[in-house]
């Protein structure tokens, strides 16, 4: 019998590909880090946590669309990413591709 998926995670499929475009967004104009992201994240709604932010982070990394340095604060380091040349992009382009959508769907006429 196959496990019917929690709605939670229903949405989270769903929405993936906007969070993505949130962190893009955020890391096009600043450096940004994973707590801090996922801080902003909730601000819009997202409720994520370390065991789904980092992972997406990493993969967003291997893709070529973000680069991760070490940043000293307050003594400690820190991992935060940058968007990429490559990133900003594939920004630039899927920043037409939602406006199409949400002008498609109505809400922007």
């Amino acid at each position: 019998m196959t496990k019917k998926p929690s709605r939670r995670s229903e949405n989270q499929d769903l929405y993936i590909g906007l969070v993505r475009l949130h962190v893009l967004h955020h890391a096009a104009e600043e450096p940004i880090f994973g707590l801090g992201i996922i801080r902003e994240l909730s601000r819009h709604g997202y409720r994520l946590g370390p065991g789904t932010i980092y992972p997406l982070l990493h993969g967003m990394e291997r893709r070529g669309w973000l680069k991760s340095k070490l940043q000293l604060v307050a003594g400690r380091n820190r991992k935060v990413y940058l968007a990429t040349a490559a990133g900003r992009k594939a920004l630039v382009k899927a920043r037409k591709q939602v406006q199409e959508l949400y002008e498609e769907m109505g809400e922007g006429k």
